[in-house]
């Protein structure tokens, strides 16, 4: 590796799977010290001992305003600096345009944009006092193409990359870049029952789940081949490294061509 992130100090939120497990890493092999946050005590601290002294774990439920507040603060605190937030953590809505209730939508929104909301909120102030930071959003294609995802997440995602826009332009002239990343479908657990129950499985049943998932995938986009974590981790570095340094506002679309297609078949 060739070190892009020496010396930065980064958060990722949703850390302890899929996505936010693989850019953990990532920024971790090219130097980062690396916060992962995540509800999974026990999955948190594997990884973190796993991928070695540069990561740590802290437990985060990012629905809860406090425990962002607790992330960001304590992070601070601990380094001196955050020179990346990476607002990653997420995960299924709940109901449906028939059903939905009021308590669904406020679970909704807060898992899925509130977190975001409130991590621009809480690292917005260390950022600036450094005069520079980035801070990277979690979106989805979903936002942008209808049928790529449920009636609240695919809303709550629209108002994800809106907010990276808006805080972009807010945040820019105090050099604090703001962008997303819009994954297509990318081979996580969640799609068989999230990471909780990948962890209840043993090698052999959870490779023969994956294997299925990704042969399945790999026939909804246009390149002969599903995404990964990694994919989504690469995207997320460079938008972290010096190499991304004028990009802000930015949804950059991670997805093989899937919305292209999904565009030509509609």
């Amino acid at each position: 590796m060739s070190g892009r992130l020496d010396g930065k100090i980064t958060i990722i939120t949703g850390g302890t799977s899929g996505i936010g497990e693989a850019t953990a890493e990532v920024f971790a092999a090219e130097g980062a010290t690396v916060v992962i946050a995540g509800r999974s005590e026990a999955q948190g601290n594997a990884i973190a001992t796993r991928l070695g002294g540069s990561v740590s774990y802290q437990k985060c439920d990012v629905t809860r305003e406090e425990d962002i507040q607790a992330l960001i603060e304590g992070t601070a605190k601990k380094f001196g600096r955050i020179d990346c937030l990476f607002n990653n953590a997420g995960g299924k809505d709940r109901g449906t345009l028939d059903t939905v209730t009021m308590d669904d939508f406020v679970y909704s929104m807060k898992l899925l944009l509130g977190s975001a909301v409130l991590g621009i909120r809480y690292v917005a102030p260390v950022m600036k006092e450094q005069g520079a930071g980035c801070i990277i959003n979690n979106a989805s294609i979903a936002a942008i193409r209808s049928g790529q995802g449920g009636y609240l997440y695919s809303a709550a995602k629209a108002g994800v990359t809106h907010l990276t826009r808006i805080a972009g332009v807010q945040l820019g002239p105090h050099g604090i870049r703001v962008n997303a990343i819009s994954p297509g479908a990318i081979a996580t657990p969640i799609f068989y029952g999230g990471s909780q129950v990948a962890h209840t499985l043993d090698d052999e049943a959870n490779q023969r789940k994956m294997d299925k998932l990704m042969r399945n995938l790999a026939k909804a986009t246009p390149l002969p081949r599903a995404g990964i974590g990694k994919d989504i981790a690469y995207a997320a570095l460079f938008l972290a490294s010096d190499e991304g340094s004028f990009v802000n506002c930015h949804d950059l679309v991670v997805d093989g061509g899937r919305t292209s297609l999904f565009y030509e078949k509609s």
